[in-house]
C-alpha cells in the first residue's frame, strides 16, 4: 500500500459541524482535537531559546543529557528503575513513531497489528501502510498467530480507559507468546482522575510488576505534548527492549528522523521539572470538574474516562446526530466513528480549551438538558 492510497483525512468530515458551531452568537467552543491551549512553561521556552545556536547536526540517538533525563523521569514518575541510555530513543513527536513503527520493525503484508477497539486512528494507518492486517481487540486471548505488533494505550485516547498492572501483565505475556513487540502508548500517564488512579500513578508497561525484571519485547512510548504543552515542539521518546531500540535507531538514522537540538535541550529541562506538570494537571482537573457534570446533565453518559485528556460520552444515538445537536449549541466534539467501527454512538470531548470556553460549553449544555416529562 502506498501513502497515496490512504483514505481522506477524517477530520475533513467535521468541517460542516465546525461551520455550524462558529455561527453561535457566543462563538464556537472547540473540544474536538486535543491541542493544548495553555502556554509552554517559561522554564522550557527559556531552555529552547538558550540552545538556538544549533549549527551542527543533532544526533538521532539524542544527547547523553536527554537520555539520562528520560531514564531519571521514568524512575521518578513511572516507577521504572534501571533503564540505561541504550534503552532510550527520542522521537519527532509520537505520531510519526506510531505511523512508522510497523515499517521500522519490518512488519509486512499478512502480518497482524493489534490495536485497541477504541483507538487513535494512526495505529491502523501504520498497519495498512505496510500491508499488514489491523485488528481491533482489547482481549489478549483474541490475538492470533501471525501478530507481529501489539499497540496498547493507557490512559486511552479516546476513551480514557486505564489498564492496571494485571491487565498490562496479561498483554505482555500474550505478546511474548506470539513473538510480537508490545508497544504501550502512555502519553496521558500523568492524567489519572478517578478510582484508584485519583491517588495512584498510572502504571507503565515497563513497570517491574509487569515485566518481572525483563523488558524483552516491550516498548513504552511517551510525549511531552500534553503534560508540558509542547505539542508544537514535537517532543517525544520511547524506551524498553535494548535490542529493539537498537534496530529502531539504525533505521531512524538512515531516514534522518532526528530531533532538533534546541528541542532536545528543552526536553531535558522539561523532564527535570515536575512543578509545571503538576500545575497543568490542576488546570485540566478544574476544567474536567466543570465539563463532566454538564455533559451528563445534557443527557449523555460518560464511559470510562478515568484517565487522560478526554470525556468519552454517548447520547444513545448515532454520533453524527449528537455532533449536529452539539453544533447547534456552538460546541464541536469528535465523532466516535473516527476511532474505529465499534463506537458509532460515542463522541469525544477534549479538555484542551480555556477556562472561559469550558465554562461556556458547560453553560450551554446545562441549558439544553432534557426536560422532565
Amino acid at each position: 500500500m502506498a501513502v497515496s492510497d490512504l483514505a481522506d483525512y477524517p477530520w475533513d468530515a467535521v468541517a460542516p459541524y465546525a461551520a455550524a458551531a462558529r455561527s453561535h452568537p457566543d462563538g464556537i467552543v472547540d473540544l474536538s482535537i486535543g491541542s493544548p491551549v495553555d502556554p509552554t512553561p517559561a522554564v522550557v521556552a527559556d531552555a529552547l531559546r538558550a540552545a538556538t545556536d544549533a549549527h551542527a547536526y543533532p544526533q538521532t540517538v539524542g544527547t547523553p543529557a536527554l537520555r539520562e533525563a528520560i531514564a531519571a523521569w521514568y524512575a521518578r514518575r513511572r516507577g521504572v528503575t534501571g533503564l540505561s541510555v541504550d534503552q532510550i530513543l527520542p522521537t519527532v513527536g509520537s505520531k510519526e513513531l506510531v505511523a512508522l513503527l510497523p515499517l521500522l520493525l519490518g512488519v509486512g503484508a499478512g502480518d497482524v497489528v493489534v490495536h485497541p477497539r477504541a483507538a487513535y486512528p494512526t495505529y491502523e494507518v501504520g498497519a495498512r501502510l505496510v500491508g499488514a492486517v489491523p485488528l481491533a481487540s482489547d482481549d489478549p486471548a483474541e490475538w492470533p498467530a501471525g501478530t507481529r505488533l501489539v499497540w496498547i494505550n493507557s490512559p486511552g485516547n479516546p476513551d480514557g480507559r486505564v489498564l492496571g498492572v494485571q491487565e498490562l501483565r496479561a498483554a505482555v505475556r500474550r505478546a511474548r507468546e506470539l513473538g510480537a513487540v508490545l508497544a504501550s502508548d502512555e502519553c496521558y500517564a500523568e492524567l489519572g482522575w478517578e478510582g484508584e488512579w485519583a491517588s495512584t500513578a498510572v502504571p507503565s508497561a515497563l513497570d517491574p510488576r509487569v515485566t518481572e525484571g525483563d523488558a524483552t519485547g516491550i516498548l513504552s512510548v511517551y510525549s511531552l505534548s500534553k503534560q508540558s504543552n509542547l505539542a508544537g515542539y514535537r517532543a517525544a521518546f520511547l524506551a524498553g527492549d535494548r535490542d529493539v531500540v537498537a534496530r529502531l535507531l539504525t533505521a531512524r538514522k538512515h531516514l534522518g528522523l532526528m530531533l532538533p537540538a534546541p528541542v532536545q535541550e528543552a526536553m531535558t529541562v522539561a523532564l527535570g521539572d515536575d512543578a509545571h506538570v503538576a500545575a497543568q494537571k490542576e488546570l485540566y482537573r478544574a476544567r474536567r470538574a466543570v465539563l463532566r457534570p454538564a455533559v451528563e446533565a445534557a443527557g449523555l453518559r460518560v464511559d470510562h474516562s478515568e484517565g487522560g485528556l478526554y470525556l468519552w460520552a454517548t447520547a444513545g444515538e448515532d454520533a453524527w446526530t449528537t455532533m449536529g445537536r452539539l453544533a447547534e449549541l456552538g460546541i464541536l466534539a469528535g465523532p466516535g466513528h473516527f476511532y474505529g467501527a465499534h463506537f458509532p454512538q460515542h463522541v469525544r470531548f477534549s479538555l484542551t480549551a480555556s477556562d472561559e470556553r469550558i465554562a461556556a460549553a458547560a453553560s450551554r449544555l446545562r441549558a439544553a438538558r432534557p426536560q422532565d416529562s
